[in-house]
């Protein structure tokens, strides 16, 4: 009867198997480090830093300054000289064309796009009164503006949307004015017209 006897080529070095272990362990290790430091995008996905968006917005290229102007709960202000108080916030003050290009070596840029954008970033209860200010006019013509109210936190859901026309300089008009409870939830909102800014320069 035959006997087979293995090499020393086939036996199992613990040596070797430690090593080999040991490699595919940093390996899984590199992997998931960088898993986490590139996570793959996600579609879709709201930034939860506001709760509430609000936009205000104008046709493009026209060269008139608009303002939004909004009121919180306990009679807090802002407004592009006080663009945060509390939880809200103007995160973009928008002069028309007036602060919409730059010069880049040499060659003048122009964004277009007429928005402001006001953020609230808490679910303060009570009432918000939302303004617009037809600040400076440059060719006398009447502008339409558009609002949008989104709930933004945990996804988004459009709540308010309207068109405004401004006539002349210096005319203000409440957008819309919404109230807040004590669970968060947004009720009635309405446009019943309240002035911020002539109150405010008096």
């Amino acid at each position: 009867m035959a006997l087979f006897k293995h090499s020393s080529m086939d036996e199992v070095d613990p040596f070797t198997d430690l090593l080999f272990n040991a490699l595919l362990t940093f390996t899984f290790l590199f992997l998931i480090a960088l898993f986490l430091l590139n996570p793959p995008a996600k579609s879709g996905i709201i930034d939860p830093k506001a709760e509430f968006l609000m936009t205000v917005s104008w046709p493009d290229n026209n060269p008139n300054d608009i303002d939004v102007w909004a009121q919180g709960p306990g009679g807090q202000q802002v407004w592009f000289m006080r663009p945060q108080d509390g939880l809200m916030h103007i995160d973009r003050d928008d002069r028309g064309l007036a602060n919409d290009t730059q010069t880049l070596d040499g060659v003048e840029i122009k964004n277009p796009l007429n928005q402001e954008v006001l953020t609230l970033r808490g679910r303060t209860p009570g009432e918000y009164v939302i303004n617009l200010h037809y600040y400076k006019t440059e060719d006398q013509t009447p502008v339409a503006v558009n609002v949008y109210l989104a709930e933004v936190n945990p996804k988004l859901k459009v709540l308010h949307y309207a068109t405004v026309t401004l006539n002349t300089e210096g005319d203000e008009a409440t957008a819309m004015r919404f109230t807040i409870d004590g669970n968060g939830k947004v009720g009635e909102i309405n446009k019943l017209q309240k002035s911020i800014v002539k109150a405010a320069k008096q």
